[in-house]
């Protein structure tokens, strides 16, 4: 299995803020091909480790940690919200020099990439959606609470917050993830910064900042394709179908059964071949 610490971290600086970075594939690649993966929350490149190795056969590979997450976890207070995190992806495909790159989009990711192309004017060879958050209604009861208490929790016992990380993790799943991958998710949360990271990144995502995207769905100038998990127990399998409903052509929808909304842990073999059939098609 690939794994994080072969991807050497290149350090960006887009808006003001240091930003961690991985590439895979060959360099000399053409950008025709290129893909890039955005993780959602509370991941980060890591989530997508399983499947860099194939789509680095074929395709020049770009992964990011979004601040606020992975390596990118800062020690002095950014603002994480929604908008700025799309403002920040335009401008990385801009600066890796990508000409209309694939993208491939996890839960929050999802509303990443669709504010960079449709208020940032990022142009995309095709863009494929996964379990997004994107459609009212979203973010649970343990959202608004941490919203209306995160000093409160920011400073919780170190080992109570452990453990709150690690049942939180594992919740977003409808099978055992292996102890080592609760691990590697969790990590970047249990330093004394990725505790304050946690409540912060939770605080600042707000629906108020998914609607907008709403309303312009009709206005996507790509191919898109939707896969969901369809035991998903944080955003439902019908969201699926409304938004395919949403946008403009045909978009297909791809099921994966018994996956719960970590699909890219949950069912990587199948999401392999999905991945390579739809990027065989809109290339």
């Amino acid at each position: 299995m690939t794994d994080e610490y072969s991807l050497r971290p290149i350090r960006v600086t887009i808006d003001g803020v240091e930003i961690v970075t991985y590439r895979a594939g060959a360099h000399d690649m053409s950008s025709d091909g290129d893909i890039v993966l955005c993780h959602g929350t509370p991941w980060s490149a890591a989530t997508w480790l399983p499947l860099v190795r194939l789509l680095a056969e074929t395709h020049r590979v770009f992964l990011w940690d979004m601040p606020g997450y992975g390596r990118s976890i800062s020690e002095s207070d950014v603002a994480i919200d929604l908008p700025r995190q799309s403002r920040r992806l335009a401008a990385l495909i801009d600066h890796w020099r990508l000409d209309r790159p694939h993208v491939v989009a996890h839960d929050i990711g999802g509303a990443v990439a669709l504010g960079a192309h449709l208020f940032e004017a990022s142009e995309f060879a095709s863009l494929y959606l996964l379990d997004v958050v994107t459609l009212d209604p979203w973010g649970s009861a343990f959202f608004r609470l941490v919203a209306e208490n995160e000093t409160t929790f920011a400073a919780l016992p170190a080992n109570l917050h452990a453990a709150l990380v690690r049942e939180y993790i594992a919740g977003a799943t409808r099978s055992a993830l292996a102890p080592d991958w609760v691990d590697k998710l969790a990590l970047p949360w249990l330093s004394r910064a990725g505790q304050r990271a946690f409540y912060s990144q939770i605080a600042q995502l707000d629906p108020r900042h998914t609607r907008p995207l709403v309303e312009r769905l009709a206005e996507v100038r790509c191919p898109t394709h939707i896969g969901w998990g369809d035991l998903d127990p944080w955003i439902p399998v019908e969201q699926a179908s409304q938004l395919a409903a949403k946008l403009p052509g045909t978009t297909g929808i791809s099921l994966f059964p018994r996956a719960g909304h970590l699909v890219p842990l949950e069912a990587t073999t199948e999401l392999r071949h999905d991945l390579a059939r739809w990027l065989t098609r809109s290339t």
